[in-house]
């Protein structure tokens, strides 16, 4: 069994190409003992954006706080805020954009472990 608090979790800038003002934190994952899946916590800084990509597994998310947008692979922009729950299928090419100049956009991130 594990349980650990979000404000004790390392937060690291994401280094992937494209991603502007966005750090991760891993809460739980395979670093942890969990075989199967792992939660990551993405946090974008005001008018920051994930990378426009895909991956060939599903990732489900859950809005924490803020505004912004998920764009789809048209390019397409669908708002999203806290509460909010979203999915993206293998090998759909998406974007996540904090809309706010002011506030940052949190979300939960939950994969298979290999992708943390």
């Amino acid at each position: 069994m594990k349980i650990t608090s979000l404000d004790q979790v390392a937060s690291m800038p994401m280094q992937m190409e494209g991603a502007v003002g966005v750090a991760k934190q891993v809460p739980l994952g395979k670093e942890h003992g969990a075989p199967n899946f792992s939660f990551r916590v993405f946090t974008i800084g005001p008018g920051g954006n994930t990378p426009y990509h895909i991956h060939d597994a599903e990732h489900l998310n859950y809005i924490l706080q803020g505004e912004g947008v998920l764009v789809d692979q048209e390019g397409h922009q669908h708002p999203v805020k806290g509460g909010d729950f979203s999915m993206v299928l293998p090998n759909e090419k998406h974007q996540y954009r904090n809309t706010s100049t002011t506030e940052e956009f949190k979300f939960i991130c939950a994969v298979p472990s290999a992708y943390e």
